[in-house]
């Protein structure tokens, strides 16, 4: 009777078994069909990345570094006035997080979770935003699934943070960390070279989908840059500035090509911060400064000098310099009741911005218009139009609270950065702490123009390098320790 009842048990089992088999056969079978290719692609990515990150974690982040900008994107769901899509590097991050809690449990490690200075304000940001967009869901002000995928954007963010300085333990892993980022920038900095002889007007990173957009690429190269540029100041090796040199040049061009004006407007405080702050290096910084600006008649494209001048065109010149594009633009505002030329009277005389910078100031406009009517909690993030601008949309998402946590943040960041810049002894870390402080500087002006803190491909290479700047301390306390 025994031996009866366990053959049924595990025949049962084997039916079971089969069953599941079967109908996850059948899910798949049936869905495959229905969904982009790259969903199975992905799917199959992401296992073999959950085993690398089992076995070895520094493979695992170093693969993440390279999806950052080397990823495509899947789109996911539909919300009112836009698609919600999701790019391999974001399930991949997910992928690469959760491995890596799962390997800290099997080791009983989860005592080993850092501390670092800017901990407390990044869960208070997190926070705001949680209650003050359920705030707006509740007002019938935000669209709950929408606002879900911007906070979970946000979260995915500080993931990669604490995941990186979680697993940063020596100087030698950073090193090997930064080399992938820069390998990568020269990759993004290859496939915009052949955009650019291909006749494309403004490059852009790969996998942008069907609305590409050449800020998101100048943003990322003003950040990278910054970061070559430390690391050339601070380097002895004649061989390796020899090759970071190059990578100036190269990421210049591309850069150059991308016509974004708020990130050309960025280059020049983040390029000053280089020279306020350096111990060594300033006259070679000045001097190259001052030639370029002697040269530029030369070197800088008519491209680039028609879309500075563009923008304080005169207005009897207005259509003449933007072309069919400005006039079809010119005529879409009109019907918006938006500014298309805004007149503006500076040092005495009347000028007149196009499209772009007036839609931006009727942007800023309304959201200062928006904020006064709540302004303590904001309407909750995505609970207003879109704001050109990371200032004025915090300030009109989350309230003047929100807002001050938010700054709260970003001068914590660059305090203890600056800090460790000045405390710093060894050549790696000045380099990089100073070449992050001078995007840091680049980024924060761009974001006066641009959400540049929620843009993806700028905010994983940023938070990466936070993440190594602030691990700077840890490495150096750990080695002033004496071995048992």
């Amino acid at each position: 009777m025994v031996s009866d009842v366990f053959i049924l048990s595990y025949t049962m089992k084997k039916i079971i078994f089969a069953g599941t088999i079967l109908l996850l056969a059948l899910v798949i079978g049936s869905t495959i069909p229905r969904v982009s290719p790259l969903v199975p692609i992905t799917f199959i990515a992401a296992i073999i990345i959950l085993f690398i990150t089992l076995v070895r974690t520094d493979l695992g982040l170093t693969i993440l570094i390279f999806s950052m900008l080397l990823s495509p994107e899947l789109k996911i769901a539909q919300v009112p006035q836009r698609a919600v899509v999701v790019r391999v590097d974001d399930i991949l991050l997910f992928v690469v997080f959760f491995t890596w809690l799962a390997k800290m449990a099997i080791h009983k490690q989860f005592g080993l979770l850092k501390r670092t200075p800017i901990n407390l304000p990044i869960a208070s940001f997190i926070l705001a935003c949680v209650l003050f967009s359920a705030r707006g869901v509740i007002a019938g002000d935000v669209n709950p699934l929408k606002v879900s995928f911007y906070i979970l954007k946000f979260v995915e963010y500080f993931m990669l943070y604490f995941m990186f300085i979680n697993n940063i333990t020596t100087k030698e892993q950073i090193k090997r960390f930064i080399a992938a980022l820069l390998m990568t920038c020269f990759i993004i900095c290859c496939y915009s070279f052949i955009q650019v002889i291909s006749g494309v007007p403004r490059p852009s990173a790969p996998f942008e989908g069907a609305h590409p957009e050449p800020n998101t690429l100048a943003g990322y190269l003003l950040f990278i840059l910054a970061l070559v540029l430390g690391f050339f100041i601070y380097n002895n090796s004649a061989n390796q500035r020899f090759l970071l040199g190059g990578l100036i040049i190269f990421i210049l061009f591309s850069f150059v090509q991308t016509l974004s004006r708020s990130s050309y407007l960025a280059f020049f405080p983040m390029y000053l911060t280089l020279i306020v702050l350096t111990k060594k290096g300033k006259t070679m910084l000045i001097g190259a400064l001052l030639i370029a600006a002697f040269l530029s008649p030369i070197l800088v494209p008519n491209i680039v000098k028609n879309r500075i001048t563009q923008t304080f065109a005169l207005a009897q010149r207005y259509r003449e310099v933007g072309g069919e594009y400005v006039i079809s633009q010119y005529e879409r505002y009109q019907k918006l009741g938006k500014p298309a030329i805004k007149q503006h009277r500076i040092f005495g005389r009347d000028l007149t911005l196009e499209t772009s910078a007036a839609a931006r100031l009727y942007h800023w406009q309304y959201a200062i218009e928006r904020w006064k009517e709540r302004p303590f909690f904001g309407y909750g993030i995505t609970g207003i139009t879109f704001i050109d601008s990371q200032y004025f949309r915090t300030l009109a998402e989350l309230g003047i609270v929100g807002f001050t946590i938010f700054s709260w943040l970003l001068i914590t960041i660059f305090r203890q950065a600056l800090r460790i810049f000045q405390n710093s002894q060894d050549r790696f870390a000045q380099g990089l702490c100073l070449g992050y402080l001078a995007g840091f500087v680049g980024l924060l002006t761009q974001g006066l123009a641009a959400n540049t803190f929620i843009i993806v491909r700028i905010m994983e290479p940023f938070w990466f390098s936070t993440a190594a700047v602030m691990s700077l301390p840890m490495l150096a306390k750990a080695q002033e320790q004496p071995t048992p």
